[in-house]
Parts: C-alpha cells; sequence; structure tokens
C-alpha cells in the first residue's frame, strides 16, 4: 500500500500540471480578457480625454493608434498604442503566454497566488475572507444530508415495498428532480419575509453587531442565519445518497453471509449493523471527502447568491466573469490540488473501511 500511496502521490504533480495548461489555454482563447475589459471602460471617456491620458493630441496619431490597436483588441480603436501597453504591463500580458504560464506556475509552486486585478487584495486573503461562509454551508450541509441519508436509507432497505418506503420514494424524487436553489427560493418566499413569514433573516451569516453578543447569542444567530441556505442544499442534496444507501445494503442483505449469520441465531439489528453495515457503507463513507468539497467549493453557488452569502462560490463566478485570472487561476490550482489529494483520501478510506481491498495488487 505505500508503494500506491507514493505513486499516487507522484501523479497529482502531473495531473494538476495537465489541468493548468488546458484552462490557461482556454482562458487565453476566449474573448473579453482583462485587458480588453479595461479597454472598453476607457473608451467610455472622451477622445480629448484619452489623448491627454497618452499624450497623443493629434488626429493623425488618433487614426495610427485606431489602426494598430483595433488589429489586436476590439476595445483599443482610438487609443494611443503606448497607452494599450501600458494596460498590457499592468495586466502582465506584455509577456508571450508561455512565459506568462512558466512564470505563473513556478509562483504557484512557493504558493505565491499573486494579487486581483481589481480589488487590490491578494487571492489568498481574499479566499481567507470567503472561506468562512463555504465552510459552514458544506460542513453542516454535508454532515446533516449523511445524518439523515443514510438512516432513511437503510430503513427504506428494511422495509423495502412498504408504504413507508413508496411515501419517502416520492420525497426521494422530488428532491432528486428539483434543484436546491428553487428550494432556495420557495423558502425565501414561505419563511423570508418573501410572501408569506418573515422567521428567518434574508441576508448574512450574522446580524448586525453580533461581535458584542454574550456567547451563547451568537451561536443561536449563527444557525439561525443558517437555517434557510443549509436546508436548501440538504433538501437539493440527500436524495442520491438516500437511493446509494438503500441500493447498497438492499444488495448486502441478499448475500450468503447475511443467511448464514440470521441461521446462526444472530439478532436482526446485530446482523444487520455488525455485519451489513460494514460492506454496504463502503462507497458511502468513502465518498465523503469528495461530497464534502464538492458541496464546499461548486454546490452553493446560487444558494450563496440568494441569501448574499459571500463565500467562495460567488467570488469564483465573479472571478470568471471580470476575467480576474490571478483569482481564477489561484483558486483552481488550490482547489485542484485539494481534490487530487481527498481522491487519494477516498481510496485509502476504501482500504480501512475494508481492507480486503488492496489497491497496490490491483
Amino acid at each position: 500500500m505505500v508503494s500506491y500511496i507514493i505513486r499516487r502521490l507522484l501523479l497529482i504533480p502531473l495531473t494538476l500540471f495537465g489541468i493548468m495548461v488546458v484552462n490557461f489555454a482556454f482562458a487565453q482563447l476566449a474573448p473579453g480578457g482583462p485587458v480588453e475589459q479595461m479597454l472598453a471602460k476607457v473608451q467610455g471617456q472622451s477622445v480629448e480625454a484619452t489623448a491627454r491620458i497618452s499624450g497623443a493630441g493629434s488626429q493623425e496619431t488618433m487614426g495610427r493608434a485606431a489602426g494598430e490597436g483595433a488589429g489586436k483588441y476590439r476595445g483599443a480603436q482610438g487609443l494611443d498604442p503606448a497607452f494599450v501597453k501600458e494596460i498590457e504591463k499592468q495586466f502582465g500580458f506584455d509577456k508571450p503566454p508561455l512565459e506568462r504560464f512558466i512564470k505563473m506556475m513556478g509562483d504557484y509552486l512557493r504558493f505565491d497566488f499573486g494579487k486581483s486585478f481589481y480589488r487590490d487584495e491578494s487571492v489568498v486573503h481574499l479566499v481567507l475572507e470567503k472561506m468562512p461562509v463555504s465552510i459552514s454551508l458544506g460542513l453542516w450541509s454535508t454532515l446533516i444530508i449523511y445524518l439523515v441519508s443514510i438512516p432513511l436509507g437503510i430503513t427504506k432497505a428494511v422495509k423495502d415495498g412498504s408504504a413507508f418506503d413508496v411515501a419517502t420514494s416520492w420525497a426521494v424524487i422530488v428532491g432528486y428532480a428539483v434543484p436546491g436553489f428553487l428550494f432556495a427560493i420557495l423558502l425565501v418566499v414561505l419563511f423570508a419575509g418573501g410572501t408569506f413569514l418573515s422567521v428567518f433573516p434574508l441576508r448574512g451569516l450574522t446580524s448586525v453587531g453580533w461581535e458584542s453578543f454574550p456567547w451563547w447569542q451568537k451561536i443561536l444567530d449563527y444557525f439561525w442565519h443558517l437555517a434557510l441556505p443549509v436546508s436548501a442544499l440538504v433538501i437539493g442534496g440527500f436524495a442520491g445518497l438516500t437511493m446509494l444507501s438503500k441500493n447498497s445494503f438492499l444488495e448486502e442483505i441478499n448475500k450468503q453471509y447475511v443467511i448464514t449469520a440470521r441461521a446462526k441465531g444472530l439478532s436482526e439489528g446485530r446482523v444487520l449493523y455488525r455485519h451489513v453495515f460494514r460492506n454496504a457503507m463502503l462507497l458511502v463513507i468513502a465518498g465523503f471527502p469528495s461530497a464534502l468539497v464538492g458541496i464546499l467549493f461548486t454546490g452553493a453557488l446560487l444558494v450563496e447568491i440568494i441569501f448574499s452569502l459571500d463565500g467562495i462560490g460567488l467570488l469564483g463566478f465573479e472571478a470568471v466573469v471580470n476575467r480576474d485570472y490571478p483569482v481564477m487561476f489561484g483558486t483552481l490550482y488550490a482547489f485542484g490540488l485539494i481534490g487530487l489529494v481527498l481522491n487519494l483520501v477516498s481510496d485509502l478510506t476504501y482500504h480501512l473501511v475494508d481492507p480486503r481491498i488492496d489497491f497496490e495488487a490491483r
């Protein structure tokens, strides 16, 4: 198993490098980069103001600028090439793509992710600032999903075909079919002053003046704000895990070792939770790390927007829209590395849950 872990660890840098190469190449091909966006904003000024900025005051100069700039950037028409080059230098686009990529990867190896183009803050500071929101949503929703889905799936397997199984299956189908953000909108309408009740807050993770609250009131206020967004994520995410738990148990219950255990006189609870559970929960338990990171970093974007929660999902979305490349690639590198490590952790969890699974032998 040690050699398998070493091989997987050696593959992580190569896989991460491939991810960065593909995404960097697509980003260069996509229109509307940071230089074009800045030039488009500058174009909103008058021609005279642009001429004063660039030092080009004559119509002849402006004509040459329009001809030279338009060939590279759509927003460069009418601007002095010197001014365009200054904007390129500001964003680091005065160097060829290969040189920029090599420098970026060299900085990332030292975990130097640079500064945001538009916020004048380091990428690390921005991520750490948004992380509490995403951790709160991801951690609590994942824990509740597992605490609800596993017992529900086991009960459905034991009572397969019963009225309880049929009734809960309808709830599972609804939860699977309707996205979490639609449940979020429904919860806002029902409980956050949308149309009916105004029981829960609509925005933020804490109330104004939270720092001055006593500790018990801080905890209550924190969960009061989390109630609706976490409920939306749980309702939208428990269905798949519930059916996975049920199907895993059904598959194990019909195996020969279960029949043998019952023939020996073991109680039903001992058979289910001592023998069946360990094998049936293999896929469920081993998938916990990847499920957590999925909800933590990708699953809560629309829920964050609906409830005005400034987390990692919203940060990444704004970075893509604004072509904030340091934030885009910095978070991609960091979370890609986390995802690859968690994939290895998932494999190790398989082995810990069931030592018969030997990835090294395979």
